[in-house]
């Protein structure tokens, strides 16, 4: 959470005057989704003592994952663009990547949330 605050401001402050609108714009969607994510594994940390299901460690690795190659990625292209080095050609994969594991962490979460019926009924 501390690094998505420190690099929300990074983009605010320092980066806004060297990049392209559009460029702000994609580091502060990683950062917001960064935001998003942190604060969601801040609130599954407060109960997983009482959830203890082994699909929630999933979720949770699964959204840590998907935070560092989804924000991660969008951090990376955006600082390229900064320096002029072009990483898109060689990461832009990454970036859904994380977006489709950010979608699983949460459907796994969702999945240890739901009743588990008896195969016996």
């Amino acid at each position: 959470m501390a690094v998505a605050v420190i690099l929300g401001a990074m983009g605010a402050h320092a980066l806004e005057k060297h990049l392209a609108p559009e460029s702000i714009e994609s580091f502060a969607t990683g950062v917001r989704y960064h935001i998003y994510h942190a604060l969601a594994l801040l609130v599954i940390a407060s109960v997983y003592d009482k959830l203890r299901f082994p699909r929630v460690r999933v979720a949770v690795q699964s959204l840590l994952i998907g935070i560092l190659l989804f924000s991660g990625s969008i951090y990376a292209l955006t600082i390229g663009n900064l320096v002029e080095v072009a990483l898109a050609p060689y990461i832009w994969w990454v970036t859904p990547l994380g977006g489709l594991l950010l979608i699983f962490g949460w459907a796994v979460l969702a999945s240890a949330a739901w009743p588990i019926r008896s195969s016996n009924i």
